[in-house]
């Protein structure tokens, strides 16, 4: 079943700066224990963001100047460690709707692009602007182009890529591979049939 398709993103941004941020740090291992992921924005960094009595650290995410951000920015290897599906999920249940890095975890990459969270690659030089922009400009609007191929903030514009399989799985909204597998039931059936087998 297609979903919208996602040609671009648009939003103010929040900088999350460093190498090699993984899964464990984005949602602490506890939160999976969770039976469904609808509560998981609140684990989102949360040893990052909070001390042992649930005390602010100051941490960019809850900077009053880049609350209702929707896209993040960050370093190279995000979302590498532990192939946790919480991590995406609690990215996007916190209302993000795309992350600019210089490189993705492979794993945390394809479970991002399942849930329609836009991942694209900047190079360091690229990000480094961005970064100092949002910082300036905490209401700069980031435009996170997936057709295109590139992330426009203000008057300046930035070559981003993605792999093509994941560009087009979100330009014709089949990036849900549960959502396809669902809308060939009665495909699956008719050749089950077909075989001489009767399908449940």
């Amino acid at each position: 079943m297609a979903l919208e398709a996602i040609r671009e993103v648009r939003g103010r941004a929040v900088p999350l700066p460093g190498d090699d941020i993984d899964t464990d740090r984005i949602i602490p291992a506890r939160y999976l224990k969770c039976v469904t992921f609808d509560d998981l924005a609140e684990g989102l960094f949360y040893d990052e963001r909070f001390d042992e009595s649930g005390g602010s650290k100051g941490h960019a995410l809850d900077d009053p100047r880049y609350a209702g951000a929707r896209v993040l920015i960050s370093g190279s290897n995000f979302g590498c460690g532990s192939s946790r599906e919480h991590a995406p999920q609690s990215i996007a249940r916190a209302g993000f709707t795309a992350v600019v890095a210089e490189s993705f975890a492979e794993i945390f990459f394809g479970n991002a692009t399942t849930l329609g969270l836009v991942c694209v690659t900047v190079s360091p030089e690229a990000r480094r602007e961005l970064i100092d922009a949002v910082r300036a400009d905490p209401l700069l609007e980031l435009v996170v182009d997936v057709e295109a191929g590139e992330v426009r903030a203000g008057e300046r514009t930035y070559p981003a890529t993605l792999p093509s399989s994941a560009r087009e799985a979100l330009l014709s909204g089949y990036y849900d591979p549960l959502g396809e597998l669902l809308e060939a039931v009665p495909q699956v059936r008719a050749k089950a049939l077909e075989l001489g087998h009767r399908p449940s």
